[in-house]
């Protein structure tokens, strides 16, 4: 695969081989985030489970400690009172079947969260085929199907992260951008971690964090010491 100079260059500041503490990992990152935008950082976490086994999977969301750093749209399913909640809250867009209509007749996907209340379900669940490919679905285990709807539009603004295992079983997360510095994203990333940890299933066994890489959009992979991670 053919590299960028910049992204060369970055990859001789570091051993692309070591194993980092979270500390040196996260500085490393910063050293080798040369584009002209503000990246966004991200981590890409490889259990130790089977995702194919419902006793095996991690999912569930975070408010990080500082954020993103982006500017997260919500959509949210609701009536009545809970409607005028959300838009109190912040919502940015807000309805029922209309909203129904509009995301398939539309093609609407003007967002980046989707809350529903759980009377809301029976509608969004005709929604499933396009939200679900795209992890727009509502879902309990996130805190994006819940009569508080209120406070899942703040935290969703404030910075929720939703963490899933792909068919890989890897988890990939931003935890915020080059511009925050190292101990913003050090305390973002350890939030992640901690919660990752803590949701291991009971029926994973061996090693659960079998590898971790943290990087900038531009810029190569950093490896990290799962053993550490555990520490978290």
């Amino acid at each position: 695969m053919q590299r960028g100079k910049k992204y060369v260059d970055s990859a001789k500041l570091y051993d692309r081989q070591k194993l980092h503490d979270p500390a040196e990992g996260i500085e490393t990152v910063l050293k080798t985030a040369k584009a002209k935008f503000d990246e966004t950082v991200e981590v890409h976490v490889k259990l130790g489970v089977d995702s194919r086994h419902a006793d095996q999977q991690v999912r569930g969301a975070i408010v990080l400690p500082h954020g993103t750093g982006k500017k997260i749209r919500v959509l949210v399913f609701a009536k009545g009172d809970k409607a005028k909640e959300a838009l109190e809250a912040g919502a940015d867009y807000v309805g029922a079947e209309d909203m129904v209509a509009k995301i398939t007749g539309e093609n609407f996907f003007d967002y980046e969260v989707v809350i529903a209340t759980p009377d809301m379900m029976g509608v969004v669940g005709r929604l499933g085929r396009v939200l679900g490919p795209k992890g727009l679905m509502p879902n309990p285990k996130a805190g994006t199907v819940t009569m508080n709807v209120a406070q899942a539009v703040k935290e969703s603004k404030a910075g929720r992260i939703e963490y899933r295992l792909d068919k890989t079983n890897i988890i990939h997360c931003p935890v915020g951008k080059a511009s925050f510095g190292a101990e913003k994203l050090e305390e973002n990333f350890n939030a992640l971690l901690g919660a990752i940890v803590k949701a291991k299933p009971a029926a994973a066994k061996g090693q659960y964090i079998r590898s971790c890489v943290i990087a900038s959009t531009m810029g190569p992979g950093v490896k990290l010491n799962p053993n550490k991670l555990m520490e978290l």
